[in-house]
């Protein structure tokens, strides 16, 4: 347990080490990976909350007429747009979802493209401050302990802040990935769904003006 520690705090020391040598682009890169991480894990668990996958089809095609047995984020979308009495106020349901359902997620999507394709640039810009470091240290012409060091000190720069851009962008895009592909899934499942509702009020409709 002992050597663990060691090791980690050793780990540590090193990786903040790594980190300050980056220079001042390196705030900006972890500032857009926390944006980007945390606006995953948040529509990771957003999507997650919705159940669109959780419940099979066969049982909440059964929902839509039997209003007693809904259970879940399912049953609460099925309240929510069954309760129209024609085609255009069931459209209008399903509108008003789209708004409060489908748009912040598309929002948050579009930010997180922003932070993965950000990520690389800032890095890039870091690269662009670590080699102006290093000609400003080559211009003085001095040589010397303090010319070496200023040297090692921009190339360090100009390397890490790539590389971590690039660490943390490559992540961040599959994580987008697959965030959009879920999204994607989840605009599919609500079309299904309007579509569903649709049938069964126009059947309802139908029977009553056979009744009448």
């Amino acid at each position: 347990m002992d050597s663990f520690v060691k090791y980690f705090v050793s780990t540590c020391a090193h990786a903040i080490d790594i980190w300050v040598d980056g220079g001042w682009a390196m705030i900006g890169i972890a500032i857009i990976g926390v944006i980007m991480f945390a606006m995953g894990v948040h529509m990771h668990l957003a999507l997650r909350a919705k159940g669109f996958r959780s419940v099979p089809e066969r049982v909440w095609r059964q929902w839509i007429t039997s209003p007693k047995q809904r259970r879940g984020a399912i049953g609460a979308l099925l309240n929510h747009v069954t309760g129209a009495r024609t085609l255009r106020g069931c459209r209008q349901r399903f509108a008003e979802l789209e708004v409060t359902a489908i748009d912040p997620i598309r929002r948050d999507l579009r930010i997180m493209r922003i932070c993965v394709s950000a990520a690389p640039l800032v890095g890039l810009l870091g690269t662009v401050t670590g080699m102006l470091t290093t000609f400003s240290a080559l211009s003085m012409g001095s040589g010397g302990d303090k010319t070496m060091a200023m040297i090692s000190s921009g190339i360090s720069e100009a390397l890490i802040t790539t590389e971590t851009g690039l660490v943390i962008a490559l992540p961040g895009l599959f994580l987008q990935y697959h965030l959009a592909r879920q999204f994607e899934r989840y605009k599919a499942f609500l079309a299904h769904v309007e579509s569903v509702c649709a049938q069964e009020l126009y059947r309802a409709m139908k029977s009553v003006r056979a009744a009448a």
